[in-house]
């Protein structure tokens, strides 16, 4: 049994209320809300909220009925992990054991159908603790990435021994990017934070690892998921 789970905090720093905002017709958080319900593989699906206006949609849609979050998971520095503990523990009292917690960043419209089932095949194949998308990162702490010492100076950020003059040379690294988490139920219930377990990567393209923080975020993303709507991806 697979629960689908959004998480949509009403505050925004970045991007005031960008979670329940339109994009291309549609409240932002309704672009993942749409794929997880369209996903025969999903059997509930939950949205984490301490916004009353999110939840009341949330429900009107047909989510389960979890109630707003609890305050100490409503700031903008709470952690993910324990933001899905809780809506894993208040799902499951309602639902009966799950499977598989599958989580959408609902700030990352611009995954595809696809992108839901290749983490879904992954877990059930590798049997993980968790999958996690990435995406390949466009900057590399072992060859641009920079930081100052004390005199101001610049250094590459994980210098190699030999050095690494060209971006081929250095070693791969991902950006981590929201557009699918798979977790094991009882890791999420046991582990204190993301890494703990085997977590292992959904390698996704990066023209849909996009996620909204900033104003430009959101231009970009508008542009880039009209183009999906123009190409009958959506």
């Amino acid at each position: 049994m697979i629960i689908g789970h959004i998480g949509a905090r009403a505050g925004s720093k970045g991007v005031p209320n960008k979670n329940f905002r339109m994009l291309h017709g549609k409240h932002l958080i309704d672009w993942s809300l749409d794929q997880l319900f369209a996903n025969d593989r999903v059997d509930h699906v939950v949205v984490s909220t301490d916004s009353p206006e999110i939840h009341a949609h949330a429900v009107s849609r047909g989510c389960i009925d979890i109630g707003l979050r609890p305050a100490h998971l409503s700031t903008d520095t709470a952690a993910k992990w324990n933001v899905w503990q809780h809506a894993l523990e208040e799902t499951e009292k309602q639902t009966g054991p799950a499977d598989a917690f599958l989580d959408l960043d609902c700030t990352s419209p611009l995954r595809l159908p696809q992108d839901i089932d290749a983490g879904l095949d992954l877990f059930e194949q590798a049997r993980p603790d968790m999958v996690m998308s990435c995406c390949e990162s466009r900057k590399n702490p072992y060859f641009n990435m920079l930081e100052t010492d004390e005199a101001g100076a610049l250094h590459v950020s994980k210098p190699l021994p030999n050095g690494v003059v060209a971006r081929q040379q250095a070693p791969m690294v991902y950006d981590h990017v929201g557009l699918v988490y798979v977790v094991r139920p009882d890791y999420l219930r046991s582990a204190q934070s993301l890494f703990e377990g085997r977590v292992i990567p959904l390698i996704v393209p990066n023209e849909r690892g996009l996620d909204v923080d900033s104003p430009f975020d959101w231009e970009v993303i508008e542009f880039l998921l009209g183009r999906q709507i123009e190409q009958g991806l959506r």
